[in-house]
């Protein structure tokens, strides 16, 4: 049976480096906890390393970490539909928004719920997500800034995901520009800028972060390691935090190149062969994990002597060349993960997922 390991010793080491990078530097920073998909024991190791902040874009996912512990403040971070306001108010402090309707549906709804609902308003710089445009940023927050069970603590901006625009010296000063705007207009304080994510680490070690950008928002680099700016790991964190185990459920040597007519396959492709390989055969292996579980293209085998040669739904194919190791069938095969191939196992309910510390191992 296939099986998702999470390397708590390693990633509670991610957090303290960042933790003090943060600290270093007075940022305020909170975790995107949207890759563990709400899953309850991984969620639990974070909150054994004292986290307290997290950031989620699923209602469902912030409702499990108020379960955990109801102190925990959940921030949602996409604009909200406007038929989740309850459940928005009721299982998020924080909301990013971009619409005024919304924001006054959510003060509708804080007041009959009898709370005080925070927002972070998203303003847009250019990568062409959610965000208010600039030329429209005064008139949106004149509109929303007096209604009652609001608290506009912050504003920010969203970059790098969709397009790949990168978060600039620049382009932050921009966002710090509207923040001075709106308190002198205004004559109000606007504590954060929300201005980070792991694309903008990098600004801190070149010291190009804009003074006011107070907050970030960080998944990547805590349980990745990486920063996606240059896309390279970050020097002293460590990003083999996850680890696929898949079992071998056949082995056996065949030929190389399929017999018969071919068309297109699961997946749309049109496959062709050299010649030259007809008449030879490999050791080909079977393991119980297919493009359902997992993101292929971001799946590393750890045995660089393997590769990955076909999948279906359920399984992928390797050709294991003459099986100098001696797989057996009933072996693992380990994959170390990008982002995305640990974000669809984690929404797979097909692939155990287990806690591993210090050799110790915790089942889910």
């Amino acid at each position: 049976m296939a099986y998702l390991t999470l390397f708590q010793d390693k990633l509670e080491h991610n957090f303290h480096f960042l933790h003090n990078m943060f600290d270093e530097h007075k940022i305020r920073w909170t975790v995107v906890s949207k890759l563990l998909c709400g899953h309850k024991p991984f969620l639990e190791v974070l909150h054994q390393m004292g986290i307290e902040n997290y950031c989620d874009s699923r209602i469902s996912n912030l409702k499990m970490i108020k379960e955990i512990d109801p102190s925990n403040e959940t921030v949602y971070i996409k604009p909200p539909a406007r038929g989740s306001v309850a459940d928005i108010v009721r299982y998020a402090d924080v909301s990013f928004n971009t619409e005024v309707e919304t924001i006054k549906a959510l003060s509708k709804e804080a007041k009959k719920q009898g709370k005080k609902h925070q927002v972070l308003i998203m303003i847009e710089l250019g990568e062409l997500r959610e965000g208010v445009l600039r030329e429209e940023f005064m008139d949106f927050y004149e509109a929303i800034f007096e209604l009652p069970n609001i608290d506009v603590i912050g504003i920010g901006t969203n970059l790098t995901c969709m397009y790949g625009v990168l978060p600039t010296h620049d382009k932050l000063i921009q966002l710090c520009l509207y923040v001075k705007l709106i308190e002198a207009k205004f004559n109000r304080k606007i504590p954060f800028i929300s201005g980070g994510t792991s694309v903008t680490i990098p600004l801190i070690f070149q010291n190009l972060l804009p003074e006011g950008v107070n907050h970030f928002r960080v998944g990547e680099s805590f349980f990745m390691g990486t920063e996606p700016y240059n896309n390279e790991r970050i020097d002293g964190m460590y990003g083999d935090i996850f680890e696929l185990n898949a079992q071998i459920i056949e082995l056996t040597e065949k030929p190389i190149v399929p017999d018969g007519e071919l068309g297109e396959n699961l997946k749309g492709d049109s496959l062709s062969f050299s010649d030259e390989d007809r008449n030879s055969t490999s050791y080909r292996a079977i393991i119980d994990i297919g493009v359902l579980d997992v993101e292929e293209g971001q799946a590393e085998l750890q045995d660089k002597d393997l590769e990955i040669v076909g999948s279906s739904s359920d399984v992928l194919v390797l050709d294991l060349g003459e099986n100098k190791q001696n797989y057996q069938v009933g072996d693992y095969i380990k994959f170390d993960l990008g982002y995305l191939a640990i974000l669809r196992i984690m929404n797979s309910r097909y692939i155990e997922k287990r806690i591993e510390d210090f050799g110790i191992k915790k089942g889910s």
